[in-house]
C-alpha cells in the first residue's frame, strides 16, 4: 500500500471514529461503560489492525479476485472499523460502497464460536447504518479470513495482522 493510500486510509478511519463518537453517543442515562464483547476481548485473536491481502467476490464456489485494498480494526472494547477501496474508479457501486470506497464502523456481538454480528453505527453507504451484518471468521497465525454467514452475500476477505 503506498503512502497516499495509507494517508487516505488513516484519514478515513479517523473521520469514521469522529463520526461514530459525535453522531452515535450514548444517552446520559446509559453512562456505564459497556462490557467488552467476548468476541473482541483483549485475549481475542481478532483484536488488532489487519491489512487486506485479498478480496474475492461471487457465488459460493466461484469466487473471483478483485484488486481491493483496505483494513479492518477490532478493538478490545468490542468495535469493528472497516475501510476498503477499489482502484477501478469506473466500477459500479455495491451495497457497501460509494465511489468505489467502503467504510463502516460498529459494535460487534458474538453469535457462536467463530461468528459475530456487527451493528453498523456509521457508514459511508448510508443504507448500511442500523443493519446487522453477520460474519464468520477464521484466524490462523497472522491471517484473518472474514466471510458472510449468508453465502448469498458472496465474498471472502483475507487480511494480514499489522500490529
Amino acid at each position: 500500500m503506498n503512502r497516499q493510500t495509507r494517508t487516505i486510509s488513516a484519514m478515513a478511519l479517523l473521520l469514521g471514529g469522529i463520526l461514530a463518537t459525535t453522531g452515535c453517543t450514548q444517552s446520559s442515562d446509559a453512562a456505564a461503560p459497556a462490557e467488552p464483547s467476548p468476541t473482541a476481548s483483549a485475549t481475542s485473536p481478532l483484536v488488532g489492525e489487519w491489512e487486506m491481502t485479498s478480496l474475492e467476490v461471487g457465488a459460493e464456489g466461484d469466487l473471483q479476485p478483485l484488486p481491493y485494498g483496505g483494513q479492518v480494526i477490532f478493538t478490545a472494547s468490542g468495535t469493528m472499523a472497516v475501510q476498503a477501496a477499489n482502484p477501478d474508479t469506473e466500477a459500479p457501486d455495491g451495497p457497501y460502497t460509494v465511489g468505489g470506497y467502503e467504510a463502516f464502523y460498529g459494535e460487534i456481538t458474538p453469535v457462536d464460536g467463530d461468528s459475530f454480528t456487527v451493528e453498523v453505527e456509521s457508514a459511508l453507504a448510508r443504507d448500511l447504518v442500523g443493519q446487522s451484518l453477520a460474519r464468520d471468521y477464521d484466524v490462523s497465525g497472522d491471517t484473518l479470513v472474514l466471510t458472510p454467514t449468508d453465502p448469498s452475500e458472496g465474498f471472502r476477505a483475507t487480511y494480514a495482522r499489522q500490529d
